[in-house]
């Protein structure tokens, strides 16, 4: 059996990254994986209710450090870690790279808090004991948050991050790129501003260049209308 592996995806609202997810999962099923697409927050019962908590309910920052890790140590112990200990790929809209980003560098939330969280949930799940789980790998979507903002302007009703200034996501889009410095072997930066098909090309090559993915497969995603891609 093959090992399962863990992929993220990350960026700021707006910047694309969602709309490529099924495309992937398409291109691995092709090759005879199981895919497993989930997201955060979210993924479970338990943890779609606290998303929806934090998408539309006011709080301060440490109440949405705790909902995020609540829903995130559920997510692990009833979706990720079984889908990886059977060998799925696993692919998940989000993960704790956000949480640093727009919790953290974002609201300006003590990061050394997120870390004793990130620790506390992530840890205790795997058939390694002790073993924190991050990803094996993180697709980071780096756009400019003012064509991001652009983006969306014509998308649906935003929602409490989506309604926040450019400002904030110039602080979360810095928060990305101090993630992406800190933990290079892990992230790969994938230019968002480009067109549609190239971000697919780009995609696809980082991960036929690790092994995990046949060169050629899969099909770019279909142009998607302005603000339709998160």
């Amino acid at each position: 059996m093959a090992p399962g592996l863990f992929i993220t995806f990350e960026g700021i609202d707006g910047a694309g990254k969602s709309s490529h997810i099924a495309p992937l999962a398409a291109a691995w099923r092709a090759q005879g994986r199981c895919v497993t697409l989930t997201r955060e927050p979210g993924g479970t019962p338990l943890a779609e209710k606290l998303r929806a908590l934090l998408l539309h309910d006011d709080m301060d920052a440490l109440t949405e450090a705790l909902l995020v890790f609540a829903a995130r140590r559920d997510h692990l112990r009833c979706v990720i870690e079984p889908a990886l200990a059977r060998g799925d790929v696993v692919l998940c809209d989000r993960f704790t790279d956000a949480t640093f980003a727009y919790q953290g560098a974002g609201r300006g939330f003590d990061t050394q808090v997120l870390s004793y969280l990130e620790r506390i949930a992530q840890t205790g799940l795997a058939l390694e004991p002790d073993l924190m789980r991050n990803p094996d790998l993180t697709l980071w979507f780096d756009l400019a948050p003012d064509v991001a903002a652009a983006r969306l302007a014509d998308a649906r009703s935003p929602d409490r991050f989506e309604a926040l200034d450019t400002a904030f996501f110039h602080r979360v889009a810095q928060g990305y790129a101090a993630r992406a410095a800190s933990a290079p072997q892990r992230f790969a930066r994938i230019d968002a501003a480009q067109p549609q098909a190239q971000v697919w090309q780009q995609l696809t090559a980082v991960l036929v260049q690790r092994g995990w993915l046949a060169d050629g497969a899969g099909v770019a995603p279909a142009m998607s209308a302005p603000g339709a891609t998160l």
